[in-house]
């Protein structure tokens, strides 16, 4: 049999499944193309539409959407069926057609991204791709590496295992909740570089508060002073609606289950092309040129079914589109955060000007440990959120999604105000 009939009986197996959910946005954004995606981000009845499209857990609010965006029932299906599909067909299927579907979830994912194919590669989350990197690179005893102490603790235990194994030095800044402007965090990043530093490591999104920071400022002055920099880009993707080229950076890693709501075990990986070959594989490749990312990327039987499943969540998220889903996603964080600002005993963790932040805020209260509150919100008023207790930052980090209706940001308000009082 050859591919193309092969592929013809995966999708009567079930691959290709019902358009039911793709067909009911198409005809909801048909109503509403003319309305701009400002105004389309508070019509709570446009909204609803999409949220019918998601099993939601009617015990509790989930307003922690950061750690892991669930899927919509149309992607779900997807995905189960794709579990049976490659299971039926076993090792017929991984010998076959495997590499053509995950060379096109690849490509997809490029397009996505404005990168070019042979600089991306599918990763299992943002820790394996950046954690590549920061041991891939040759590191020399006295190098040094910046990052700051709000980041990702994985990535900044990697970067103290380098310091264990190669004698590197790891200099370490304080990034502000609420910068004055975008010069004060370039300039925090550019006091600490020296004849020495090789890397710098910025978040995309913080992820304990939400902070969106100037990622192309900051890799134009490290390129300017010959530093590479490394993007933390875990919260950003395909929450944010921006291309990995634009930012300028030479490599960036995200996780495909949190805002493109793909199945947990999907990253992304991106390294601009002519730094591909300064980079060690984790697992020895010899077989590829130094140049060629498939050599950094070399794991061994990979769960595929989570790879077949990228295509139907890029679909759906193509079909809301990117600048209407961070509209949204904006439009939510700023509807609850400009309620409860305030209120005396609130502290907001997160910038309140618009291009600072997007979905993702992080809220404490006066004189309240963040697990104290984390656990009232969801034993008193339903609520789940996740505890934050980091430097400079206590309290809880709050993550709507499309999903997420102001009826319910009203009952989370309601309790933050009675919390406070």
């Amino acid at each position: 049999m050859d591919k193309r009939a092969f592929l013809k009986q995966l999708s009567l197996l079930g691959v290709g499944t019902s358009l039911s959910l793709m067909e009911g946005l198409a005809k909801n954004f048909d109503a509403v193309s003319h309305i701009t995606p400002v105004e389309l981000a508070s019509n709570e009845n446009f909204w609803e539409s999409i949220r019918k499209g998601y099993l939601l857990n009617k015990d509790y609010i989930n307003l922690e959407n950061g750690y892991y965006c669930m899927m919509p029932q149309e992607s779900f299906n997807d995905y189960l069926e794709n579990v049976r599909t490659v299971n039926f067909l076993a090792s017929r299927y991984m010998r076959t057609v495997q590499p053509d579907n995950q060379n096109t979830a690849r490509q997809q994912l490029a397009d996505l991204a404005g990168c070019s194919f042979d600089e991306v590669v599918i990763t299992r989350n943002t820790t394996e791709s950046l954690d590549l990197v920061i041991a891939g690179r040759d590191w020399k005893k006295g190098d040094e590496a910046i990052f700051a102490e709000q980041d990702y603790g994985a990535m900044m235990d990697m970067f103290r295992l380098m310091e264990e194994r190669h004698g590197i030095v790891s200099k370490v800044v304080s990034i502000p909740n609420h910068p004055k402007n975008d010069k004060e965090i370039v300039e925090l990043y550019a006091n600490q570089i020296t004849h020495k530093t090789k890397m710098l490591m910025v978040s995309h999104v913080v992820n304990i508060t939400g902070q969106v920071l100037p990622v192309k400022k900051i890799c134009d002055m490290a390129h300017k002073k010959g530093v590479e920099v490394m993007v933390d880009g875990a919260h950003a993707f395909a929450h944010l609606d921006f291309k990995i080229p634009d930012l300028n950076c030479d490599y960036y890693g995200t996780s495909l289950h949190k805002w493109l709501s793909v199945p947990l075990g999907a990253g992304l990986l991106y390294v601009k092309k002519d730094k591909i070959k300064n980079l060690w594989p984790l697992f020895a490749e010899t077989a590829l040129p130094r140049d060629d990312i498939d050599r950094l990327n070399h794991r061994g039987t990979t769960p595929v079914h989570v790879e077949l499943a990228i295509p139907k969540a890029i679909d759906i998220y193509k079909m809301i589109g990117g600048e209407r889903k961070e509209k949204r996603l904006k439009y939510l964080k700023e509807y609850w955060t400009a309620k409860v600002k305030s209120i005396p005993g609130i502290i907001i963790n997160t910038p309140f000007e618009p291009q600072r932040s997007c979905a993702i805020a992080n809220v404490g209260i006066k004189d309240m440990h963040s697990k104290e509150m984390a656990n009232t919100l969801f034993e008193v008023y339903n609520i789940w959120v996740v505890a934050i207790d980091r430097p400079g930052v206590h309290g809880c980090r709050i993550t709507p999604n499309v999903f997420t209706s102001t009826d319910e940001l009203d009952i989370f308000v309601k309790a933050l105000t009675e919390m406070a009082g």
